[in-house]
């Protein structure tokens, strides 16, 4: 019996050595280890390309002074979102990372401290929030300074920048146009 636990035997019908066993186990541990090193690696840079390093400042754009986080991109807030709780779920974190957050946020030039703070999302992450808008970042904005999701409507909802008082950044529109006091008549045709 004891020879039959010791007699291994491969695909070929050799018998393995103790040693070629050793060997493989050694390898596959090592396989494995590579395999948990490589998936922590991977979300330490997932969580590094939404998140924040805590700073979120005040920073000049054409939409006037909106918040910004570390790398100077436009924060986001989401009109769907209630009570401080994220409604961006499902697809809608791929075209608006949330500002992630790790440690105590800090409040940059132009920003009061008292409205940073964090909420949990759905998935446990926690969540940059200023004047209780939880915050995200828009992935067509490239730059920084860069302001593409102005308004957008998605996902249910409207999307807008921040001002350092923690309200919507609404764009002005432009102003009606003026109607014509010409003595005659619009021309009806083009």
């Amino acid at each position: 019996m004891m020879n039959a636990i010791n007699d291994r035997r491969d695909k070929g019908g050799q018998v393995a050595t103790r040693e070629a066993m050793t060997h493989t186990a050694i390898v596959l541990t090592l396989l494995a280890m590579l395999g948990v090193i490589g998936f922590l690696a991977a979300g330490s840079v997932a969580r590094s390309a939404t998140g924040t390093t805590g700073s979120v400042s005040l920073s000049k754009t054409k939409l006037g002074p909106i918040l910004v986080n570390s790398k100077r991109h436009t924060l986001y807030m989401f009109a769907k979102d209630k009570n401080g709780k994220s409604s961006c779920n499902g697809s809608c974190p791929k075209f608006w990372p949330p500002a992630l957050q790790v440690g105590k946020p800090t409040a940059g030039s132009g920003v009061k401290a008292s409205l940073l703070g964090t909420t949990r999302r759905s998935n446990g992450s926690r969540q940059l929030t200023y004047n209780k808008h939880p915050l995200y970042t828009f992935t067509l904005d490239k730059k920084a300074g860069q302001t593409n999701g102005e308004a957008n409507l998605a996902f249910g909802g409207r999307w807008y920048a921040l001002s350092a008082k923690g309200t919507a950044v609404v764009k002005a529109s432009p102003p009606p146009p003026t109607t014509s006091t010409a003595p005659y008549p619009a021309n009806p045709y083009p």
